[in-house]
């Protein structure tokens, strides 16, 4: 993108040498840890899957195992698993039944290393050699329907709570134009720490992230992929204490999108930072091999913060959630740096400190697809006021050119959108992104005036706010609630007892392929 605001180059690099430095102890803590979460999300790449009578996921069968016997879950699951697979001469299908109806996989002794570590090799390559061939048919479909992609691509939420309802949803509104479908999640489902199992027909203001929910649902949508000639992509939330077991079965799914934040959890959801940080840096390097697009999600600062004074802690944030996605191995091309439109819409000039904000995150993050949502906070139940708002956003997101849009819905602050709702949200943003199809082309900015100004007034504010989290450390910001006005103990939160210290034998055949295909060194940097 033709830069518009003259941001000073210099400012920017130091951010970014800030955010390498912040990061980098944390970083350092994450390499010598593990959680129960990845270590699951390890075993479903390995090809464990299924669930006991009472619906115990079998991943969680041979975690739980571990933890509660003298096999110390600090050298690795994989281990014990294949030891426990390679000994029975079952296949992978036939063990974890055998598992879900009660077989242990820790008291078995130690058999010969070696071909033990040879079949878990086998059985990492094969689950990711699956992800392999999911990336390389959604590439194939982008190229084939090149000619009918756009940007912004136009992301729509279902949330019926029942997956078969879900889709007659999805499919209405991608056959109406909608580029992304995101699937919400059932209420608290952050907080489960295992994954349901199978179709799922009851939730509370969405609907499980299952596997086989995921199944069905792309399904579906490469209906319309096939139909309409052209790709949809499918969105879900790969956050809370699943966050890796989510980000692996998206990926043997082909799921296009995850919501996948560095620091989401931790201030909004109260789970642990040390656990998060763990937890998010093997669920992006799954993303990152299965070609996922991740979202972040600095908008959810200013639902608790102000929008005007706190622009500079979401630019903080996504320079933070830039380094740590570098560091799982994502490219910028897959990293959606989420931001918001949610100034308090009786400021004068708001649309223009918006429009600033935008094109600011626009020029920093130029290969960005940024991810951009619309009015939520100040959305009063008036439907009128709120489409004024929202063609105010659609306007803003095609100007400065962003790369994903979340549709804003009128009825936002009265009821979860009905089909009308979403119908209507689609042809406004249509309407008004293809009457100023060329505008970002035409627009410049005037030296001095307001946009320019305060672009240049954020920046400064960011690079002089992470000098303070450089100084004091991320989890003391974090404990002095310096983002989104949230306070969180570091040693505090759910999942802090899920957090796994790395042993020396420590052994973990995913985490060494995926490291390996993505070119991440032994601490996890390019």
């Amino acid at each position: 993108m033709r830069e518009k605001l003259g941001l000073p180059r210099d400012r920017v690099a130091r951010a970014r040498e800030l955010a390498t430095q912040i990061a980098a102890p944390v970083l350092d803590f994450v390499e010598g840890h593990s959680s129960v979460t990845v270590e699951r999300a390890t075993l479903r790449i390995l090809g464990v899957d299924g669930a006991n009578a009472d619906g115990v996921p079998v991943p969680n069968l041979v975690v739980d195992q571990l933890r509660s016997s003298d096999a110390a879950l600090g050298s690795g699951v994989a281990e014990r698993y294949v030891n426990a697979l390679t000994r029975s001469g079952l296949s992978v299908a036939e063990f974890n039944g055998r598992v879900a109806a009660g077989a242990r996989v820790d008291g078995a002794p130690l058999g010969d290393r070696a071909a033990v570590r040879r079949r878990g090799e086998e059985l990492a390559r094969a689950g990711l050699d699956r992800v392999a061939r999911n990336r390389a048919f959604r590439d194939s479909k982008l190229e084939q329907y090149k000619d009918r992609n756009h940007k912004p691509m136009l992301y729509l939420i279902v949330a019926t709570g029942n997956i078969y309802e879900d889709v007659k949803q999805a499919q209405a509104a991608a056959l109406k134009g909608a580029d992304v479908i995101a699937v919400i999640r059932t209420t608290a489902q952050s907080l489960l720490d295992y994954v349901p199992y199978g179709a799922t027909t009851e939730g509370f203001g969405g609907t499980y992230a299952t596997q086989e929910n995921f199944r069905i649902m792309r399904a579906a949508l490469d209906e319309v992929t096939e139909r309409e000639g052209r790709y949809v992509w499918l969105t879900n939330y790969c956050s809370g204490l699943c966050m890796p077991e989510i980000a692996a079965m998206g990926a043997l799914e082909r799921l296009d999108m995850m919501l996948n934040d560095s620091m989401y959890g931790i201030l909004f959801r109260d789970i642990n930072p040390y656990r998060t940080f763990v937890d998010q840096k093997f669920s992006r390097m799954i993303n990152a091999y299965a070609g996922i697009l991740i979202n972040t999600g600095e908008d959810n600062y200013l639902t608790t913060s102000d929008a005007f004074d706190k622009a500079y802690t979401v630019l903080a944030s996504q320079f933070l959630n830039e380094r740590f996605a570098y560091a799982a191995g994502l490219p910028a091309r897959l990293m959606g740096l989420g931001h918001a439109m949610e100034m308090d819409p009786g400021i004068k000039d708001g649309f223009l400190y918006e429009l600033a904000q935008a094109q600011m995150a626009r020029e920093i993050f130029p290969e960005h697809p940024l991810k951009y949502m619309p009015p939520t906070k100040f959305m009063s139940g008036d439907i009128f006021m709120g489409l004024v708002m929202d063609n105010q956003f659609n306007f803003i997101s095609k100007a400065t050119e962003q790369g994903v849009h979340l549709l804003g819905m009128l009825t936002e602050a009265i009821h979860t959108p009905f089909m009308m709702d979403r119908f209507l949200g689609l042809e406004a943003a249509k309407y008004t992104m293809n009457a100023m199809a060329s505008f970002s082309d035409e627009i410049e900015f005037r030296e001095g005036g307001i946009v320019k100004t305060r672009a240049r007034e954020v920046l400064e504010r960011t690079v002089g706010f992470m000098e303070e989290i450089a100084g004091a450390g991320l989890l003391e910001a974090i404990e002095r609630g310096m983002f989104a006005d949230v306070k969180r103990a570091k040693d505090g939160g759910k999942g802090l007892d899920g957090l796994v210290a790395k042993g020396e034998g420590y052994w973990n055949p995913v985490e060494e392929a995926l490291k390996s295909g993505l070119g991440l060194g032994a601490a996890g940097a390019r």
